[in-house]
């Protein structure tokens, strides 16, 4: 099922598919990209489970909204799209962005979540500056200036060479975001501090990072696993900022048997 539907005012772009009945794992996409970006996932996840993907506010075909948001507006527009849907607990996942999501989630909406899964990710990421330079960059140039200097961050180099299908795949996402959601987003991950709800998470927790990954390192996931009490740490090896799609079948298992101990 795929479609648009209301939620905390404004447009949700959404897909649900999967048997019926079954638990839902709700999946939360990364700055500049939409809900296409858990393809890779899909057919793993949907054997046994309902998937529910949708693009965040500002970004593939969700409405967005003029001025700075925050993860806590992120986190309320996930939870709307729960209550629209009439789904009571999900499986979260979220990557980079969307794991800023599950975080504010895990902390603030756990009544809503049967685990949660942070992937490359982090509770914060200085400095500023390098926001504000993305923000004025978007003014000038608008999402697509973004498409190669993301596109060389989130994927390893041999990856790309092998698979020029795939950088394209990830560009055209990066062009077709708004500039008021690229905007907006920026801001919030800018002016975000989630260090301080860290403690509060008692869902069980998996964090995931690519060895690879620059943006959101290692030691970013290291410190979410010290301050999340009972958390679990994966390192997916020969991936950096997507091991969603550099490494999908050793990403699926770890995801879904993290998923089968939280029955």
């Amino acid at each position: 099922m795929t479609g648009r539907i209301k939620a905390n005012g404004i447009e949700v772009d959404y897909r649900l598919e999967g048997p019926a009945g079954a638990p839902v794992i709700m999946l939360s996409n990364s700055f500049l990209t939409d809900y296409g970006m858990w393809d890779f996932q899909v057919s793993a996840f949907t054997a046994k489970h309902r998937v529910l993907r949708y693009d965040s506010r500002g970004h593939g075909g969700t409405e967005a909204t003029p001025g700075a948001y925050s993860i806590e507006l992120l986190a309320a527009d996930a939870v709307a799209l729960l209550d629209a849907l009439d789904i009571p607990r999900v499986h979260f996942m979220g990557l980079s962005m969307g794991g800023m999501v599950g975080q504010m989630m895990a902390a603030k909406h756990a009544s809503r979540l049967l685990s949660v899964c942070l992937c490359d990710t982090a509770c914060r990421l200085p400095p500023p500056s390098a926001w504000n330079d993305r923000i004025e960059l978007a003014k000038k140039e608008g999402a697509a200036a973004f498409k190669k200097p993301m596109t060389e961050r989130w994927l390893t180099q041999g990856f790309r060479e092998r698979h020029p299908e795939i950088v394209e795949k990830f560009g055209a996402m990066i062009a077709r975001t708004s500039l008021d959601g690229l905007i907006g987003c920026a801001q919030g991950i800018r002016d975000m501090d989630l260090t301080p709800i860290l403690v509060e998470i008692g869902v069980p927790t998996q964090i995931i990072v690519g060895e690879h990954d620059f943006g959101t390192p290692i030691s970013a996931a290291e410190f979410l696993h010290a301050q999340i009490r009972g958390s679990r740490l994966a390192i997916i090896k020969g991936a950096a900022h997507l091991p969603n799609v550099e490494q999908t079948a050793t990403f699926d298992r770890t995801v879904l048997d993290f998923i089968a101990s939280c029955r």
